[in-house]
């Protein structure tokens, strides 16, 4: 037991010594080292050690670091992508109004500029509805019998004939479109000022009947309007098949309408003339009575015009 108790106060008494030892090593060191502090000594060797490993842990973290970086920046390049992705869609709605607008003013301006055969008046109307089906050729008009229009009137746009009025009431109208088939018109082949009837078929071109035809009619032959329902030369459209004039049978071929009917907007209403203005009875015109007589109807009558819900 007591060598036992002899080795440890043995080496509490090296250990003291060895301190002691130290303590004096640094305090000579202190000394010598030219004004230079233990301290900045020391921090200078803890420097040199952990150097080294603090390199290590950065090489070994760095990857690390960045990795969460990109996975940050990828969050908000996300972001970022999703916000112009909107602002795109926005530009673009934009943009498509823009086209709308700069369209709405070309056709406006085209419309003005449409003057109707010997400087008949007119009046300028949009169109806002169509029929109340895909099927009807039928459009309204936001002008009505207070502006001067009367059923039977013709209406036209910067490509030519449209249709004439249906009915009409105090601030609106009715258009009959030419493609409907209760619509038909007298007309003149302008290459041999020959006569004949157009009438609609519900949808695409029209139909031209001529019944004393002597010439033939050529593809492309312009077509206008001969003055007996609707002021004369107006254009109605181009023969769309050549067709032969055979004595004794009816010459029978087809007119593409010159105005895009499904694309009107903005037409001109001819309040100056009307069919009565030829006396015009039964689709039979006076030869006795000139046609270019400018009479104008006073709206002394209006029909009331239908909404779309109500026609259907």
């Amino acid at each position: 037991m007591f060598p036992t108790s002899g080795r440890r106060l043995t080496r509490a008494t090296v250990l003291f010594l060895s301190l002691i030892a130290i303590g004096f090593l640094i305090a000579t060191f202190d000394v010598r080292s030219e004004g230079d502090s233990v301290s900045n000594v020391m921090r200078e060797g803890t420097q040199s050690i952990f150097t080294p490993m603090q390199k290590g842990v950065r090489w070994v973290a760095s990857p690390l670091i960045g990795f969460v970086d990109g996975v940050s920046n990828i969050a908000g390049l996300r972001e970022e992508n999703e916000r112009l992705q909107d602002r795109i869609v926005v530009l673009e709605a934009r943009e498509r109004e823009v086209a709308a607008i700069e369209e709405e003013v070309r056709q406006l301006e085209a419309i003005v500029g449409v003057e109707a055969p010997e400087e008949l008046p007119t009046v300028t109307a949009r169109l806002y509805s169509s029929g109340p089906s895909a099927f009807d050729n039928v459009r309204y008009i936001d002008k009505g019998a207070n502006d001067g229009i009367v059923a039977g009137q013709a209406v036209i746009d910067e490509q030519g004939l449209v249709g004439r009025v249906d009915l009409v009431s105090a601030n609106d109208a009715r258009i009959r479109l030419i493609t409907d088939p209760l619509v038909s018109a007298g007309v003149r082949i302008r290459s041999t000022n020959e006569t004949g009837i157009v009438s609609g078929r519900g949808d695409g071109p029209l139909r031209l009947e001529m019944f004393r035809a002597t010439e033939a009619v050529y593809e492309g032959d312009l077509v206008v309007t001969d003055g007996s329902r609707f002021p004369p030369g107006l254009v109605v459209g181009r023969i769309a098949e050549t067709a032969d004039a055979e004595v004794g049978f009816v010459l029978r071929t087809t007119v593409n309408p010159s105005a895009r009917l499904s694309e009107v907007d903005y037409v001109k209403v001819i309040i100056g003339w009307t069919a009565l203005d030829a006396d015009l009875s039964d689709g039979v015109v006076d030869t006795n009575t000139a046609t270019t007589t400018t009479t104008t109807v006073p709206p002394t009558t209006s029909t009331t015009v239908p909404s779309p819900e109500e026609e259907g």
